[in-house]
């Protein structure tokens, strides 16, 4: 049987999930109509908004339901431009989500440097900030993730905030990795924007949010019904949000603890091997995250190896259609080649114990120690 450590790629669907979403496929009625049955699936939707925000500290009524993370970070960049931003700065280690958006937004993009564990450099930030010329850029508006989904490196999203609110600009932060691992206050971050997916905490695939301050500016996308309240349109995912509320109330306070000690005790293991590096280990982290890299031994082929003795892991990032490349996280944070391109991610979640850590470190131990010196001489 297959040891799953992928969670940051998508944490297996939570009992209680499951069960909301059941009884919510037995709501017949559509969520925009006004009879009986559609007024029920309309209190799904709404109890599901409501406990939502309470999670990450916000109002009901700036909870935008998307279909996931994806798409709550394009509306997030769409709404920049329709606001008057003509130049965007986004981390270096921001998930194709944004960089991709940013990149075809049509606006000009500069990039907001990290340290070599992976922090976003605030002093640039500040400095760079203080320099804008808003005749020829228009508002600022900044884009930095909450936690990265390759290194788990948590970010300094509330300092950040703080510039850019003085800076009078807009702020977005992917906190897509939070959720089920470690407390998001949205309201604290300063943030404009927030996006989130459920899949990351063990709620549905294909349903996630964008968060709104009072004062963030938003440009729809999607046209059509005028659903969640002109923002976005199409009709609701009421089983989808269900879930997604659902899996958020199952996070039990002290997995967080748990999986710390089960990443902790895995890199242990690991970076006592000649040829590994700990990726951001000097930084603060996900408790559940773990990435590293070992000497000429690529990616793609660590993750094949490991799947076929029984472990699924990831190459860095897992939302690119299966593609493997080099971690440009990585080279962000000052990787050679050879490392960016021998990266792996051990993603852990509730569902793995101590047991599934000690076989997968025997496992990588025993399979790199019979592939280095092949490597070695390749080299």
């Amino acid at each position: 049987m297959s040891v799953y450590l992928d969670h940051n790629a998508t944490s297996p669907l939570r009992d209680e999930a499951r069960e909301a979403m059941l009884a919510a496929y037995g709501q017949a009625g559509n969520a925009s109509s006004v009879h009986a049955p559609g007024r029920a699936a309309r209190a799904l939707v709404e109890t599901a908004r409501e406990r939502i925000a309470r999670h990450f500290v916000t109002r009901a009524e700036d909870v935008v339901f998307t279909s996931g993370g994806t798409e709550a970070n394009n509306l997030a960049i769409a709404s920049a431009k329709a606001a008057g931003a003509n130049r965007l700065i986004i981390s270096a280690i921001e998930h194709d989500a944004v960089r991709d958006a940013a990149l075809a937004s049509g606006m000009a993009v500069e990039i907001l440097p990290v340290t070599a564990d992976g922090v976003a450099d605030l002093g640039w930030l500040e400095s760079r900030l203080s320099r804008w010329d808003r005749d020829a850029n228009g508002v600022p508006f900044v884009a930095l993730m909450a936690a990265n989904n390759e290194t788990g490196v948590v970010q300094p999203v509330e300092a950040a905030g703080r510039l850019v609110r003085e800076a009078e600009g807009l702020f977005h932060v992917d906190a897509v990795q939070m959720a089920g691992k470690l407390a998001f206050d949205f309201a604290g971050s300063l943030a404009h924007y927030a996006a989130l997916s459920a899949h990351k905490a063990g709620g549905p695939q294909g349903v996630g949010a964008l968060l709104l301050a009072c004062d963030a500016p938003l440009s729809r996308q999607m046209h059509g019904g005028g659903q969640e309240k002109g923002r976005r349109s199409g009709t609701e995912n009421v089983a989808g949000v269900a879930g997604f509320a659902a899996a958020l109330d199952a996070v039990q306070a002290e997995e967080a603890a748990r999986m710390a000690a089960l990443r902790d005790a895995l890199q242990s293991r690991l970076e006592s091997v000649d040829g590994v590096r700990i990726w951001g280990a000097g930084a603060s982290r996900l408790p559940n995250t773990l990435c590293l890299s070992a000497a000429s031994w690529g990616s793609e082929i660590q993750v094949i190896a490991m799947d076929l003795a029984g472990f699924a892991i990831s190459a860095g990032s897992a939302c690119s259609s299966g593609k493997v490349r080099k971690s440009r996280v990585l080279e962000a944070m000052g990787a050679s080649a050879d490392e960016a391109a021998s990266a792996i991610r051990i993603s852990i979640g509730r569902t793995t114990d101590e047991t599934d850590i000690a076989r997968f470190a025997d496992a990588w131990i025993r399979e790199y120690a019979r592939v280095r010196p092949r490597l070695a001489a390749a080299v």
